[in-house]
């Protein structure tokens, strides 16, 4: 199949960024949604250029040159697209935003322009700049330095061109940086009764600026937003003297000093200190220089004032304890007795911190073995294990220190855990470790027990409540021992021990045997389908751009597999082909949570073969990472998760079709009965736990105390009962 195209993976990746701005530009989703789709457009953009474009830009600075760096075919005619489509896409931002702006008003919502203040607001300001925000403003004059002073990335700068009205011609150029960091985005003024005005930290910077420079005797101030987006990437050199610590933490430095690769800048902004900044920055006509509106850095407007007012909620979206730990007191009991799927954010995450304080005051436990990509910043997760420690408990964490812009957090909680007593893991040289998965070993009567998780989601209780994960929790003996021998080897610290990993048996493990597994499982398919036999394959996954992966997809089209697919983000694959028996049915879900779990279904002659993995199919997950697929073994989980599947190839609310021309059409319903899969799993989940407690004793109730709904609850239901 290699005459079927495949879509570039950064202009796939755009085509998902359009999908967040569709959610804002949907007059359904309450205002305040709307505003922080936005500002998550926003986010992924400016990480996109940091990242993605950034290595578009080394790609064609260093092609031809002997480097084992990773190449697209044509780097710089993929950067021109990106210009192009980024432009569209803001232009559309743009549009969206003035319609908000307009729907704000009708709740007397206002972002109050320098301009418009009253003579109250106006007081209010100078008195706000002089309690506040002064002591935080550092005014830079450039125009006679011989280079730019050093501009933070993702840093939010006012361009100030100062003149004095008897002579216009003589101008002076300044720089302030706008502490968003340290005071925020958002000014809220005096307003009237039932509105609420709401200034801009740069426009009471800006509303001040003949204080802040009163002392040059300047009279006229031109001010205007910019920002400067720097790649963030950092190579790890090869000295060996150096630790990988010592490596990570040089290369935050550095990330901080790196190359420009895009500027924005307001549309306004006067010509000469634009000039004079795209010299400074040595940015040249083939970098992204994005001329915009008066706002930048919309990210911050993820935390948007909440002066909205309350809005019905479109559901009872509370999580809750999953009905088969809800009626225990310990989590470990039911664990030891049965495999459980937990499915994020329905399901609470309090059950896997419940796990793990469990251990950490069993006595009988011996040891916790854990991964940890990327964490809470103040993490349930991280205290449990210290407690663990600090009861004689042999606890290993294998801390991700390469988990991109969590490298800082990650290396401090490295510290942490170690002044705790915790053995800390760093990982392989060029292998991420990205696998979600922890093992507790137990000695109960002189026999050893193990028991832990698999999960495709990060154990960060904050995203949980965000992010649609899966993690099952199991005793399975072949899953814990091979989940011990992944630790092994991260133990050594050696990539040549890589090797290793083939042993396992219960679990797909990258980058040794996942592709391999996969091919033959899609091999299998193609074999049935050839054969006239029902052939099917389901895959949810966050990304797929694997070439190889791909073309083994479009051979089973080929053959007349059923293909259905649910990514998230990057979807490199044409879904449509001549060449095709049935055509690829591929779709994206952009809803209130984000789509982060990766399940695989194979019909497999009826004997339906389930799993939940960490990997994307990409390249970096498959080939250079560490990463974990489980299979669901248990008949009522593997009946559940088909559910859920089937209920999300059912959306038409929020599901886009992918097809070969990135249109992000919607799914249209076309008179059936309207399907928004995130609302429709809810609701099945929780009939799903009304079931199990019709089908099940209730739990003996005390008078006064309700069914425990996290540990501190089950540790009083158990105290009680002991008193009683």
């Amino acid at each position: 199949m290699k005459s079927t195209p495949i879509i570039p993976r950064d202009i796939s990746w755009l085509s998902f960024n359009e999908r967040v701005l569709q959610e804002a530009n949907d007059p359904s989703v309450p205002l305040k949604e709307r505003i922080k789709f936005l500002a998550i457009h926003s986010n992924n953009l400016e990480e996109f250029f940091r990242v993605r474009v950034a290595a578009l830009k080394r790609m064609v600075e260093l092609k031809g040159k002997n480097t084992n760096f990773h190449f697209e075919e044509h780097p710089q005619a993929i950067i021109d697209q990106i210009q192009t489509i980024v432009l569209r896409q803001q232009n559309e931002f743009a549009r969206i935003w003035e319609g908000i702006i307009k729907e704000m008003s009708k709740e007397k919502i206002f972002l109050r322009d320098i301009h418009e203040l009253t003579r109250a607001q106006k007081n209010f300001v100078h008195k706000y700049f002089d309690e506040e925000v002064a002591s935080n403003v550092i005014p830079l004059m450039i125009e006679d330095l011989p280079t730019l002073p050093y501009l933070r990335d993702k840093s939010l700068y006012l361009g100030v061109v100062m003149s004095r009205r008897k002579d216009v011609y003589e101008q002076k150029y300044a720089l302030i940086e706008i502490p968003v960091h340290a005071l925020g985005r958002f000014v809220i003024l005096p307003s009237k009764p039932g509105e609420h005005d709401i200034i801009l930290m740069e426009d009471v910077i800006r509303f001040n600026l003949p204080i802040i420079f009163s002392y040059f005797g300047y009279d006229t101030f031109d001010a205007h937003i910019f920002n400067v987006t720097k790649d963030a990437e950092f190579d790890i050199d090869n000295d060996i003297s150096t630790t990988l610590v010592q490596k990570i933490e040089k290369g935050i430095k550095n990330r901080r000093k790196g190359k420009a690769v895009r500027f924005t800048y307001d549309k306004e902004m006067n010509a000469g200190i634009l000039e004079y900044l795209i010299q400074k920055l040595n940015l040249t006509q083939k970098d992204n220089i994005i001329p915009g509106g008066k706002i930048h850095n919309f990210r911050h407007f993820m935390d948007f004032p909440n002066v909205f007012p309350t809005t019905k909620r479109t559901r009872k979206n509370t999580s809750f304890i999953h009905p088969e730990l809800a009626d225990s007191l310990r989590v470990t009991d039911v664990v030891l007795q049965k495999d459980v799927l937990l499915s994020f954010p329905y399901h609470s995450f309090v059950s896997v911190i419940d796990l793990l304080r469990e251990a950490a005051m069993d006595p009988e436990v011996m040891s916790i073995r854990i991964t940890a990509y990327r964490l809470a910043s103040n993490s349930k997760i991280i205290n449990a294990l210290i407690n663990a420690a600090r009861n004689g408990k042999e606890v290993i964490v294998m801390m991700e220190l390469r988990a991109r812009f969590d490298e800082e957090a990650n290396l401090e909680w490295k510290t942490r855990l170690e002044e705790e007593g915790v053995k800390v893991l760093i990982g392989i040289p060029d292998m991420k470790v990205h696998a979600k998965i922890c093992v507790i070993k137990k000695r109960v009567n002189k026999k050893i027990i193990e028991y832990g998780f698999v999960a495709t989601g990060n154990l960060n209780e904050k995203t949980a409540r965000i992010y649609a994960d899966h993690m099952l929790m199991t005793a399975n003996k072949g899953v814990m021992a091979d989940i011990n021998k992944i630790f092994k080897f991260l133990t050594t610290g050696k990539p040549e021990r890589v090797v290793d990993l083939n042993s396992c048996k219960k679990l797909f493990v990258c980058p040794t045997g996942m592709r391999t597994h996969l091919m033959d499982l899609i091999d299998y398919e193609i074999k049935e389908a050839k054969a006239k036999r029902p052939a099917e394959i389901i895959i949810k996954l966050n990304s797929i751009s694997d070439d190889t992966l791909i073309r083994k997809i479009y051979e089973a089209a080929a053959a007349g597999v059923s293909v259905k697919m649910v990514v998230r983000g990057i979807y490199c694959a044409h879904s449509a082909s001549k060449k095709f028996k049935k055509d690829i049915f591929a779709v994206s879900i952009v809803d209130e949570y984000l789509e982060h779990a990766r399940v695989l279904i194979f019909f497999h002659s009826g004997k339906e073969k389930t799993f939940i993995a960490s990997a994307d199919w990409m390249v970096r997950n498959l080939d250079h990472r560490v990463e974990v697929a489980v299979e669901i073994t248990n008949r009522h989980i593997k009946k559940e998760l088909r559910e859920i599947m089937n209920i999300q190839l059912s959306d038409n609310v929020k599901a886009r079709i992918l097809d070969n021309d990135l249109s992000n059409r919607y799914v249209q319903a076309n008179g059936k009965k309207k399907i928004r899969s995130q609302i429709e799993i809810f609701n099945y989940l929780k009939q799903q736990a009304v079931t199990y407690r019709n089908n099940h004793h209730e739990p003996k109730r005390i008078k006064g105390v309700k069914v425990a709904e996290n540990l501190e609850s089950k540790a009083a239901l158990l105290k009680e009962k002991v008193i009683n």
